[in-house]
């Protein structure tokens, strides 16, 4: 009997399910539809990768060229800058900021006094709404070399030089990206950790306390596992895009200055379509994209196979 009804099941097809959930498929179409549209039919334009780009006949009929412009990128000066740039913002963001709204969550949720702990939610969740364009203009007038607020700040404190251009030398512009970004979005990063948090059973507490655990004892032995499976999900989500730089933020920051240090990926794709000089490198800017892309789903893959032999916790 347990064989005929598995053999049952395993008979139906899409089309028992779409008839059985028929309305949730109709809400789901417009996401569908979505991704197909502004995700899916744009991969068929990755060929451009492996063609010779010609203006006369279009995306898809220049010459086949093989992996020639992912050599030609592999083997040209940029190549080594682009990616240890982008590797190290993205190290240094993950290192020093995911771990930033894990305490922040951890910190609020230890406030027993709902009026301050709303108010310091409020607080840290605002630098999250103040756009790209304003952060860097912030930036501008705060860490200017003269006259600027935080920068005179830091070197009456003797934490960098007197002589130092914080927005300027190559050497203090990752600490400023990540600093920058940390502050902006710890806060709205936190919320999901609070939910988290949140569906602890206060009875775990009350024990703790009974049997004489400190506040930091609870932390480490019933918040902190209460965490973890979100932590692992986010971590790799975030090691799948560790060469997606976000581009804006970078390329508002970016100035002659500091460029040794600045020009990442999606600034040097970027400067490949609109070249100060000669013509748009479609082809060459393509397979540049696409060498990302294949870097962040072996990330993703790797990261997750981890995940789940270490935690059990995974995105499949």
């Amino acid at each position: 009997m347990t064989t005929a009804v598995h053999a049952k099941k395993k008979s139906r097809g899409i089309g028992y399910y779409l008839k059985q959930d028929w309305q949730l498929w109709v809400m789901l179409l417009p996401a569908i539809v979505y991704i197909f549209i502004f995700c899916y039919m744009p991969m068929y334009g990755a060929q451009l990768a492996f063609r010779k780009y010609d203006y006369t006949k279009g995306i898809y009929g220049g010459d086949w060229v093989g992996f020639q412009y992912f050599l030609d990128y592999f083997n040209s000066a940029m190549f080594g800058t682009t990616l240890r740039n982008t590797f190290l913002i993205s190290l240094a963001s993950i290192v020093l900021g995911f771990p930033a709204p894990i305490v922040l969550a951890i910190i609020i949720n230890q406030i027993k006094n709902n009026k301050w702990k709303r108010t310091l939610q409020t607080t840290v969740y605002i630098p999250y709404f103040i756009s790209v364009v304003v952060l860097v203009s912030m930036l501008n007038v705060l860490f200017a070399k003269s006259g600027g607020v935080l920068s005179d700040f830091l070197k009456a404190l003797h934490i960098v030089p007197a002589n130092a251009n914080l927005l300027g030398q190559k050497q203090y512009f990752v600490w400023m990206y990540v600093g920058s970004g940390i502050w902006q979005s710890m806060g709205w990063n936190s919320i999901i950790y609070i939910a988290a948090l949140s569906s602890v059973d206060v009875q775990l507490y009350d024990a703790a306390k009974i049997d004489g655990a400190n506040a930091w004892q609870r932390v480490i032995h019933i918040e902190f596992p209460v965490l973890v499976p979100t932590i692992m999900i986010l971590l790799i989500m975030n090691m799948g895009s560790i060469l997606n730089v976000g581009f804006d933020k970078v390329f508002l920051m970016q100035n002659t200055l500091n460029k040794q240090a600045s020009e990442v990926i999606s600034t040097y794709v970027y400067h490949l379509m609109a070249p100060t000089t000669g013509a748009p490198q479609f082809s060459l800017a393509t397979a540049v994209g696409l060498f990302t892309n294949v870097v962040n789903f072996v990330f993703l893959m790797l990261t997750n196979t981890i995940s789940k032999r270490l935690t059990g916790s995974g995105l499949m």
